[in-house]
Parts: structure tokens; C-alpha cells; sequence
């Protein structure tokens, strides 16, 4: 790998994520559950984190074991899942993602960049 595009990488989790989060803002899930272009907006950008957490974990392999708290490998299934398996979507899942692991993800990636800008 003659280039290092780990920090792209870790742009595109973050604001993936961060577009998660703001196109459900004010929705609750039966809202989410109805709303099928918030839907694909939210399993998009899912993929683009799958996506990335792919390149990292095939790129960048000393910095994904020393940030084990990461799911980098739960971001890459997830996202397996939702590619080849487009009409066996579970929203339930998906809400639950943007819910909960979204924003623990969001910490994690600050703690990093504070960590990397730290050393």
C-alpha cells in the first residue's frame, strides 16, 4: 500500500454515522419503519461504514488490533449482510444500529483522533 488513507477511512465512518444519526433525528422508530427513503438513506450509509471498516481491517491491521473496542469485524458483517442480502433487511436491526451502535462508534472514532493527536 504505497499511500496511507487511514484517516480517510476513519472521515468516511464518522460522517456516514453522523448522516445516520441526522436522518432519523426526530423520528421514532414506527416513523423510521414507515419511512422507506429514511430507510435507504440510513442502510447506505451503513454500507459506506461497512465499506470502510473493510479497507481498514484489510489495510491497516496493527491499528485494528491495538483499537480492539472498535466492532470493525461486526461493521464488515453488517454490511455483507445488507449488500447480499438487500431484501432480507431487518429494520429492526437497523434501527437499533443507529440507536445505539452509531453513537458508541462516533465515541470511539473521537477517542482516536484525540489518541493519534496526543502521540
Amino acid at each position: 500500500m504505497s499511500e496511507n488513507r487511514l484517516g480517510d477511512y476513519l472521515d468516511h465512518m464518522e460522517q456516514a454515522a453522523k448522516d445516520a444519526r441526522g436522518f432519523v433525528e426526530g423520528l421514532d422508530k414506527q416513523g423510521f419503519l414507515s419511512d422507506k427513503r429514511t430507510q435507504q438513506a440510513v442502510i447506505m450509509s451503513v454500507i459506506i461504514i461497512g465499506e470502510a471498516a473493510t479497507k481498514v481491517i484489510e489495510g491497516y491491521e496493527g491499528f485494528v488490533n491495538s483499537h480492539p473496542e472498535v466492532p470493525w469485524r461486526s461493521m464488515r458483517g453488517m454490511r455483507n449482510r445488507i449488500a447480499h442480502g438487500y431484501f432480507d433487511i431487518n429494520l429492526d436491526v437497523v434501527w437499533d444500529t443507529v440507536q445505539t451502535a452509531l453513537p458508541e462508534l462516533l465515541k470511539q472514532l473521537a477517542d482516536i483522533r484525540q489518541n493519534r493527536k496526543s502521540h
